[in-house]
């Protein structure tokens, strides 16, 4: 009887992937092929971690030959070391899925978001080059086109090919079955059907495929189960190749989960933005123009909305009202009792302005009253610019920042509480008289916290900038301003003038408020 080893079926077990913050990732299964055994056969072995590693052999049937005349035996791997290397190289896959949506959640932003995204997908597609175009279907955007090795000349041209003859254009127009997948564009001349293109390639785009030195692509969509359609993520190669099956699998994967979590954070950047949009429309929308006064101001909501606040109002016979106060807590309950608050001292300071503690008395009883529960700081200055005299009172604001050619000093206020925070307020006022060409900084704390120092070393710090202006932007505000945010918090991004500046996450709002007399 010849001796035939058993031939057994191999179950593997399936591999579940590891958690990580945007979900878990698809268990993959393999089963290795196998027979049913021979009646022959010896009896099952017991498994191992799941794994059941019996070697396979074929059966002897040819028939003796002498041994020195037989050819040497060809080795064959055993199942069970395939097995293994296919486990291995799950496991592989699975880790780089995790640290890759691992890095995707630690962006911070949208912007930091998509760039990621964009890399992380070149990586497991083995490209260099890539854009993805942000187009939510509900219309509400943002829409923005980001690219990984291209310039924004490079995106400038890409975007003069029709939608149409593009596999992520016609995802972005939403034509029906547009799913995106592998594109090779075909050499001149070949017929129609070559390298995915049901149709002759588009001559703009084979132009712009030679500008730009690409001959490949890989395109998929952003998809979210809550939102739909978010846009386009699209890889280019230099040469006329595609990404292979277990590339796709993975980069398949990766978009899948990762465009759930571009869909939270692309959330989050619309509920700031309309919170951003709802303070500046609470806030004054230009400076009122007074004689013999300069104004300038700047205003950076932080990502969950404050109650900082500003204001600038004409007051009778020439004189000017300057506000500035920040509001407990966070978010558009703040915000609204900030817009509340504004409203309310504005009344207040046309009929009694040029008495700044009767205008903040009044202002701390209306809050005692309506909002027992919530504190502001505040502080009010009533200015006459033809003498360049300032009376002011503060309730646990902080001191404003006299800025001019022979000195630089904070003005000295009495201590007071904020308001709401006893039963009945009350701080005398301080009169000051800044020289012509000087400089009235009012701010909030949000400028002092955001250093990260201790109140002391950021009220150094702060008035080190001031003094630091350059002669020459020190006759307009806004310099003196911009100057300031530069160099207290050189690490942060501002732009857009008075409107939302783009931060680094930093919770605090920030407001400068200045004010130069001729």
């Amino acid at each position: 009887m010849l001796d035939i080893d058993p031939r057994v079926r191999v179950d593997v077990d399936p591999l579940m992937a590891a958690q990580n913050d945007l979900g878990v990732c698809d268990a993959i299964r393999r089963i290795a092929p196998g027979g049913k055994p021979d009646a022959m056969s010896a009896p099952h072995p017991p498994k191992v971690a799941g794994i059941d590693s019996v070697v396979t052999a074929s059966p002897h049937t040819a028939a003796p030959v002498p041994p020195r005349t037989a050819p040497a035996p060809t080795a064959v791997p055993a199942p069970s070391t395939l097995i293994q290397d296919r486990l291995a190289g799950m496991v592989s896959d699975l880790t780089t899925l995790h640290e890759l949506t691992e890095r995707l959640a630690r962006s911070a932003g949208l912007d930091a978001c998509l760039q990621e995204f964009l890399r992380a997908g070149a990586a497991l597609v083995g490209a260099r080059r890539g854009l993805i175009v942000l187009e939510p279907a509900d219309g509400l955007g943002p829409a923005t086109t980001i690219g990984l090795g291209l310039g924004r000349a490079d995106l400038g041209h890409i975007e003069t090919v029709p939608r149409a003859a593009t596999s992520y254009g016609r995802i972005l127009d939403g034509i029906p079955g547009a799913a995106g997948g592998s594109e090779v564009l075909p050499e001149v001349g070949a017929p129609p059907g070559s390298g995915g293109y049901a149709t002759p390639v588009d001559p703009q785009h084979r132009e712009v495929a030679a500008r730009l030195a690409y001959a490949a692509s890989y395109a998929l969509p952003l998809t979210a189960e809550a939102t739909g359609r978010l846009g386009a993520v699209v890889w280019l190669y230099d040469d006329q190749v595609e990404p292979s099956d277990r590339q796709r699998d993975l980069v398949g994967l990766y978009v899948r989960h990762g465009a759930e979590h571009l869909a939270r954070v692309l959330e989050a950047q619309r509920a700031r933005t309309r919170l951003a949009i709802v303070t500046e429309e609470l806030l004054p929308s230009r400076l009122p123009r007074v004689p013999g006064v300069q104004l300038a101001a700047r205003h950076h909501t932080g990502p969950h909305g404050g109650g900082d606040w500003y204001d600038a109002l004409p007051l009778p016979e020439g004189a000017l009202g300057l506000a500035i106060g920040s509001v407990t807590g966070a978010g558009p309950s703040a915000i609204a009792a900030m817009g509340r608050l504004r409203a309310s001292l504005r009344a207040y300071a046309v009929m009694e302005g040029e008495d700044p503690v009767a205008v903040l008395s009044d202002l701390e009883l209306l809050l005692r009253l309506t909002e027992p529960a919530r504190s502001a700081t505040a502080l009010f200055a009533y200015c006459e610019p033809g003498s360049r005299k300032i009376v002011l009172a503060g309730a646990g604001h902080a001191p404003p920042l006299l800025i001019g050619e022979h000195r630089t000093e904070y003005v000295e206020t009495t201590l007071s509480a904020p308001l709401g925070m006893l039963a009945c307020w009350e701080a005398p006022s301080v009169e000051i008289e800044p020289a012509a060409g000087e400089t009235v900084l009012l701010y909030t704390d949000g400028l002092l916290r955001r250093t990260g120092d201790a109140m002391d070393r950021a009220y150094a710090r702060l008035h080190a900038a001031a003094a630091s202006v350059p002669r020459a932007a020190r006759e307009d505000p806004a310099a003196i301003v911009d100057h300031v945010l530069r160099t207290v918090l050189p690490d942060e991004d501002f732009t857009g003038g008075t409107g939302t500046g783009s931060t680094s996450g930093a919770a605090e709002d920030i407001v400068l408020l200045a004010a130069r007399f001729d």
